[in-house]
C-alpha cells in the first residue's frame, strides 16, 4: 500500500510539472509577437516623404508611411535580390539568393524541398497566411497555362495551401483598396486565439497598369533625375506613379488603423518593403540602382528605438532569417541570407560589406532586356559594380513599353531632340559588359568609372566579391575573369 501511494505520489508530480510545462509553452506562444510583411509592388527609394523626396514631399504623398517610419527603423540602403516580382519575393521567403535555388526564370517557384521561413514558423506554433496582391511563391503564370500548371503540380512546387493556413490572391487597385480593413479584419478573425501570427500582405500599387486620373499632382512641377528625359508623357507617367504611391500609403493606413482597433499594434511587428524598383525609366527589370534599391521600414514596439535611421546594408534574402532570429528560431539549411537583427537593436550595428542582385528571363523578347537580360551586381556602401553578360541586348523598360511615356521617348530619339545623356543611357548599339559606379558623388549612375586605373583596385575588389558569390551559387554565368581572359587574348589575336 505505501508503495502504492509512492507511485501515484510520484505520477501525480510529474503530471503536474508535465500540465506546468505545456501551459509553459503556451504562456510563452501567446508572448511570441505577431508580425505582419507589408510589400508594395515595384516601388522604389526614394519614394516615400521619410526619404526626403522632393515631389512625395510637395504633394504629401505618404503621410501614413511617413508617420509610421518615426514609430521605428528607416532603412536607407535595402535592397532587392532581383529587379523583378517573383524571384524578389521567394527570395525574401526563403531567405537565398534566387540564383542559388535556381528561380532566376520570371514565374519559377522554388522546388518543393526549399524551405520557406514560414514552413518553420508554422512548425512552432505560428499561424501563417498569405494575401492580397499575387505573391508569386508558386509561379507567376497561374491559370494563363493549364500544362505549366500540371507539371508544377506534378513536381510538388505548387503546394502552398499544405504550407500556409491562409492563402488568397486580392487585387488592391482602385475600389478594392477602401475593402483592405474588411479583408485584414476577415484574415485575422481566422487566427487561433491561442497562436500568434505571420501574415504576408501585398498591395498592387504601385504596379502598372496607373489610373489617368493622377490627383491634383502637376506634372509639370515635378522635379525629373537627370536621367528621365524631360518630355511631356514622362512627366505625366511620373505624376501617375506618385499617384499610385498615394494610394498604397492610403491602404498602408487603413491597415494600421486595424491593428490599433483590434488592440494588437503593440504586439506586432510591421515590416513595410518595396518588392522590387518601380517601372519607370532605369527602374524594375535593371540593375540599376531604380531597380534594386527600395523603401524599407520596421516597426516592433519597445525593441526598436522610435525614430531611428540606419545605413546598413541589407537585401531582401536577409528578411527571412532576420524573422526567424526575432523569435529565435533558424533554417535548418544553409542559406545565403544574413539576420540583421543586431542592426534592429542597434542600428549601427552592420551584418553586410555587400548586396548582390541577379536578373534573368522576364516576359518579352528575347532580343530585348525587357524580356531577357543576364546581369549581376554588387553593391558596397560606395560602390556598385555591375556585369552584363548580353552587352547587345536592346533596351526596353520592364512594363512600360506600351506606354505614351515610351512613344513620346522614341519617338524623341527618332526627331534626334534628346540630349546625349539620353541617347547612351536608352538607345545605344552596345552596353558595357562592365559598369562601375560611385554612389556618393554619382547617385543616378550616369558616369561609368570601369576602365579608369584610379579604381582599378576597387573594380578587382567588387569584382572578385561577385565572383565568390557567383561560385557559392552555382551561377550558370561566365565569370567577370574569363569574360575579361578572353578580351584579352581575342584583342592579341590569339584566339
Amino acid at each position: 500500500m505505501k508503495i502504492l501511494k509512492t507511485i501515484l505520489f510520484y505520477l501525480s508530480f510529474f503530471s503536474f510539472f508535465s500540465v506546468l510545462s505545456q501551459n509553459k509553452e503556451v504562456i510563452n506562444q501567446k508572448n511570441k509577437p505577431n508580425i505582419l510583411l507589408i510589400l508594395s509592388d515595384d516601388h522604389s527609394y526614394p519614394h516615400l516623404g521619410s526619404y526626403g523626396d522632393a515631389n512625395v514631399l510637395k504633394y504629401q504623398i505618404t503621410p501614413n508611411l511617413d508617420a509610421f517610419a518615426k514609430e521605428g527603423m528607416r532603412f536607407d540602403r535595402a535592397y532587392t535580390s532581383a529587379p523583378q516580382c517573383a524571384p524578389s519575393r521567394i527570395s525574401m521567403f526563403t531567405g537565398s539568393s534566387p540564383v542559388s535555388i535556381d528561380v532566376s526564370r520570371f514565374g519559377e517557384p522554388a522546388r518543393k524541398e526549399v524551405d520557406f521561413f514560414t514552413d518553420i514558423l508554422k512548425a512552432n506554433g505560428y499561424w501563417v497566411g498569405l494575401d492580397g496582391r499575387n505573391h508569386h511563391l508558386d509561379g507567376a503564370l497561374e491559370g494563363k497555362n493549364n500544362r505549366i500548371d500540371e507539371i508544377l503540380k506534378m513536381g510538388g512546387m505548387k503546394n502552398l495551401d499544405e504550407r500556409f493556413d491562409h492563402v488568397a490572391k486580392n487585387n488592391t487597385k482602385k475600389d478594392n483598396l477602401f475593402k483592405v480593413p474588411q479583408r485584414i479584419h476577415s484574415i485575422l478573425d481566422e487566427v487561433p486565439q491561442n497562436k500568434p501570427f505571420f501574415l504576408y500582405f501585398g498591395f498592387n500599387q504601385p504596379h502598372r497598369m496607373f489610373d489617368d486620373d493622377f490627383e491634383e499632382i502637376n506634372p509639370n512641377d515635378l522635379v525629373l533625375p537627370p536621367d528621365f528625359p524631360d518630355l511631356p508623357e514622362i512627366r505625366k507617367d511620373y505624376a501617375r506613379y506618385l499617384s499610385e504611391v498615394r494610394d498604397m500609403d492610403k491602404g498602408f493606413g487603413l491597415i494600421m488603423e486595424v491593428l490599433k482597433k483590434r488592440g494588437i499594434d503593440k504586439n506586432t511587428i510591421v515590416i513595410f518593403m518595396g518588392d522590387n524598383g518601380e517601372a519607370l525609366l532605369r527602374g524594375k527589370g535593371t540593375l540599376a540602382g531604380r531597380g534594386i534599391h527600395v523603401p524599407l521600414l520596421v516597426r516592433w514596439p519597445n525593441q526598436i528605438k522610435e525614430n531611428t535611421v540606419t545605413s546598413a546594408l541589407v537585401s531582401g534574402e536577409d528578411i527571412a532569417p532576420t524573422i526567424l532570429d526575432i523569435v529565435g528560431l533558424k533554417f535548418t539549411k544553409d542559406i545565403t541570407g544574413i539576420s540583421f537583427l543586431n542592426t534592429l537593436k542597434d542600428y549601427e550595428s552592420e551584418t553586410r560589406s555587400y548586396v548582390f542582385a541577379e536578373r534573368g528571363f522576364h516576359a518579352g523578347p528575347l532580343t530585348r532586356t525587357d524580356g531577357l537580360d543576364l546581369s549581376r551586381s554588387v553593391t558596397s556602401k560606395k560602390f556598385h559594380f555591375v556585369y552584363n553578360a548580353l552587352p547587345k541586348q536592346e533596351f526596353a523598360q520592364v512594363d512600360m513599353v506600351k506606354t505614351f511615356a515610351w512613344e513620346d521617348l522614341v519617338n524623341s530619339y527618332k526627331s534626334n531632340k534628346l540630349k546625349e545623356l539620353h541617347n547612351r543611357l536608352y538607345f545605344y548599339n552596345e552596353r558595357p559588359v562592365f559598369e562601375l559606379y560611385d554612389l556618393e558623388n554619382d547617385p543616378y549612375e550616369l558616369v561609368n568609372l570601369y576602365g579608369d586605373k584610379k579604381y582599378k583596385e576597387i573594380e578587382e575588389t567588387l569584382r572578385n566579391e561577385m565572383e565568390k558569390k557567383m561560385l557559392l551559387d552555382h551561377d550558370f554565368l561566365p565569370l567577370p575573369s574569363d569574360v575579361i581572359q578572353y578580351n584579352k587574348k581575342k584583342n592579341k589575336g590569339d584566339e
